[in-house]
């Protein structure tokens, strides 16, 4: 029998909610019956169903504060904020200019602070606290060549998550998610198509890589008061994780 998760009346934030799993995320809590935010730098001609939408470059902390702002004035509290915006293009660490790097740890660490700490001043006010669900990467717990910036910076935010889930409780509880390999509407281009992209899911214990909606329950369950003893976690989402590269250079691998 399913579970059914019921969110409504919560006020919901979701940054880059907008495309792949950001907007997963927003309908899944859409579905549950909340009022969904989504926020991204650009402005969208027309909010994904059943959401709201405010512009917003999570690094400029101005930025932030505008958009929540706005966002409370909208909807007068906020329960739960997902720090989904993210993600980094393919550098050597050698090759990539200090200004590079610098956006990439902006985007996905100090963004994801800045948000948390715009979302926690009101959570705090609130009777019923809030709940903050920081979106991370199995490059957090793995070698990352070609994104060792955007490694780096997700390892830091798992670190985050810990770290303010003991300063911000018993209000706020701060969970993440180490999203492994999933398919979006970019996987095929980035992995070189449909055939780059089985060989890849030929690697994962599961077969395949995530669907959108699979990252986006795991954060719909984070949030909710099924989780309401979890707080400092990082949940692991990522089909079983990838096998130790030695074992296939056996002759029995």
């Amino acid at each position: 029998m399913a579970v059914q998760l019921d969110m409504a009346g919560r006020v919901v934030l979701v940054t880059g909610g907008t495309k792949g799993i950001g907007r997963a995320i927003a309908a899944a809590f859409v579905a549950a019956g909340a009022q969904v935010v989504t926020c991204a730098r650009s402005e969208v001609d027309e909010p994904a169903p059943g959401t709201s939408h405010l512009r917003c470059d999570v690094r400029d902390a101005d930025s932030v504060r505008t958009m929540m702002d706005g966002l409370l004035a909208q909807r007068g509290r906020i329960d739960v904020a997902v720090n989904n915006a993210g993600g980094a293009p393919y550098a050597l660490a050698a090759e990539a200019s200090p200004r590079f790097h610098d956006k990439i740890l902006g985007l996905n660490l100090a963004g994801p602070l800045q948000v948390a700490q715009a979302a926690n001043a009101a959570m705090q006010r609130q009777d019923s606290g809030g709940a903050i669900v920081n979106i991370s990467s199995v490059s957090a717990l793995r070698p990352s060549p070609g994104t060792a910036a955007y490694g780096a910076a997700k390892a830091g935010l798992d670190s985050l998550t810990r770290s303010l889930a003991v300063e911000w409780a018993p209000k706020v509880r701060v969970n993440a998610i180490n999203v492994g390999l999933c398919r979006t509407e970019l996987t095929g281009d980035h992995y070189g198509g449909d055939e780059g992209v089985e060989a890849i899911e030929r690697t994962i214990p599961l077969g395949r890589m995530a669907r959108p909606e699979e990252i986006a329950n795991v954060a719909l369950f984070l949030a909710s008061d099924l989780a309401s003893y979890v707080s400092g976690a990082a949940v692991e989402c990522h089909g079983g994780g990838e096998p130790p590269a030695f074992l296939f250079a056996t002759p029995n691998g």
